[in-house]
């Protein structure tokens, strides 16, 4: 999945998408996921580095990106979609 090229993203992750004027805020991991995200990183890859990261299960972090990348489609913050 991308995220769209215009979203401006702040080191404290604030999220703000100019073409519509919405804003959000995501925690420091969904921050981190974002910034996979703009370097053209893969689902899988992006998985790969949270879990190589943090102490979690692999079955949580599928969950869980799978919730993100869910909540960004919905936000309308996402171009197309990429399984790896």
């Amino acid at each position: 999945m991308e995220i769209k090229k215009n979203i401006a993203l702040s080191d404290t992750g604030f999220v703000f998408d100019p073409s519509t004027g919405n804003s959000f805020s995501t925690n420091p991991i969904g921050l981190e996921i974002i910034q996979y995200m703009r370097q053209g990183l893969s689902d899988g890859k992006i998985q790969e580095l949270i879990l190589n990261r943090y102490e979690v299960d692999k079955n949580t972090v599928e969950k869980d990106m799978e919730d993100f990348m869910t909540m960004l489609s919905k936000l309308k913050l996402t171009g197309s979609y990429e399984k790896d």
